[in-house]
């Protein structure tokens, strides 16, 4: 479907077919990103990799990220820390569950992916001065400043009423200006870190035993990667809101839909029981291997419910053929993920939670190769972070479902959850979950 939005042209993509030609057959011609006012005011006019338009800039950056902070040796480096804030939650729960009073899960869900981000991104020390809560906020306000209409994106000529730019812009330099703090506290405190391990070489054993966060890798390839300040800050940012908010919202989804079935509840935890070694307190990521279930439920959870539903947009860099459709150069991509994974052509009982489908079908996955199946995109723009946020959503989602049982507030229903999402950039549930934790 090809639209006119404002002064842009708008490809988009709702179908397998349309999906392989334009991140597969011509990954190559639309491998950029749209020009971004927005993008230009908080990134840097794309400093980071998620927004940066395709080049040398990007090729490098890209290969930075997915080779020193989100390659599978680096995630599972960081297991410690995973399992370690998973073991903080169930301990935060206890309280609940001996009172037998609700949980607000949405707060829950939100501040442990939230902490992971923070641990992985700025180290161990991150709740130091409360800084975890100020980054929720920062990445709140990412969300909901992507997630809206940047009316200069689609009447880029307004940007020459600077009256109007001015006011569009209020927020969102508001928006930098509380990044920057945040952004900057960290990168001086880890410069200072590690002039004093140069002046005290003999500290260098035990600072080599605790965690390398992804600040401390960002500053040791400053100079090989020629990255700036603005590089680094705007690179750290899209780690944060990326590794927090999408797994987030895959945890809650994937909670309410088993409250609404308890028989795929029941299953689930029998499986995951089952499969976690006899006097074990909490499921380890050693354990989650043999558990297909559990990643059954996390893979129908990213089909019903993509945390980016139109994934970010692609640009066109030359004019294609697509379907018989001659589509220009300069025009926006969407590509509707929520739509290929509620196409009835693909899946049976498409708006149904069947966690069974990815039981029966184990060679489909969400890797860009399947392409009626693709919450995190395909081809050269694929999301990178695909390990670090699944690895958070299997140990928090097999400890939350090992360690307790779960019941609908009183008086409360199956058929009372409310499903409703809300649209931005990312898609959140529109109702907070309120759940209350019983001691197995």
């Amino acid at each position: 479907m090809l639209l006119r939005l404002g002064q842009t042209r708008a490809l988009v993509v709702s179908s397998p077919r349309a999906a392989e030609a334009v991140l597969r057959t011509h990954d190559h011609v639309f491998a950029s990103r749209p020009p971004s006012a927005l993008v230009d005011a908080l990134l840097g006019g794309g400093a980071d990799v998620a927004f940066a338009p395709y080049g040398e800039f990007w090729r490098q950056a890209r290969r930075l990220v997915t080779t020193h902070l989100l390659s599978a040796r680096k995630v599972h480096s960081l297991r410690r820390g995973r399992e370690e804030e998973a073991r903080l939650v169930m301990a935060g729960i206890r309280g609940a569950a001996a009172a037998g009073a609700p949980v607000d899960m949405t707060r829950l869900l939100g501040s442990f992916t939230n902490d992971i981000a923070c641990r992985a991104v700025s180290g161990k020390f991150f709740r130091e001065e409360g800084r975890n809560e100020l980054f929720r906020e920062a990445i709140d306000g990412n969300v909901a400043a992507f997630g809206g209409f940047s009316v200069l994106d689609y009447f880029p000529g307004l940007a020459k009423v600077g009256v109007l730019a001015r006011l569009v812009f209020a927020k969102t330099n508001q928006l930098k200006r509380k990044w920057d703090e945040l952004l900057d506290k960290i990168i001086d405190g880890h410069v200072s870190k590690a002039s004093a391990q140069e002046q005290h070489p003999e500290h260098d054993q035990q600072e080599d035993q605790e965690e390398t966060d992804f600040v401390d890798v960002l500053l040791d390839l400053q100079e090989e990667y020629n990255l700036t300040r603005e590089h680094i800050k705007a690179i750290l940012m899209d780690m944060f809101v990326a590794g927090a908010d999408t797994s987030y919202i895959v945890l809650e989804c994937a909670m309410a839909e088993l409250m609404r079935k308890p028989n795929l509840m029941t299953k689930l935890q029998a499986e995951v029981r089952q499969k976690t070694p006899k006097g074990q307190q909490m499921v380890t990521e050693d354990d989650l291997g043999n558990m297909a279930y559990l990643k059954a439920v996390v893979m129908e959870t990213l089909r019903l419910h993509p945390p980016l539903p139109l994934l970010l947009p692609h640009l066109s860099m030359a004019e294609c053929d697509i379907d018989g459709y001659k589509v220009p150069a300069e025009t926006r991509v969407i590509v509707n993920a929520w739509a290929l994974g509620r196409d009835p052509g693909s899946w049976e009982a498409a708006d149904e939670f069947m966690p069974e489908r990815f039981v029966d079908i184990v060679s489909l996955d969400f890797k860009g190769r399947d392409f009626q199946f693709l919450p995190f995109g395909a081809g050269r723009r694929m999301c990178p972070g695909i390990n670090f946020g699944m690895a958070s959503v299997e140990i928090m989602l097999a400890n939350l479902v090992y360690c307790y049982d779960w019941e609908l507030p009183d008086g409360m229903r199956q058929v009372d959850l409310d499903m409703t999402d809300v649209f931005g950039m990312t898609m959140r549930r529109k109702e907070k979950s309120f759940l209350i934790p019983r001691m197995r």
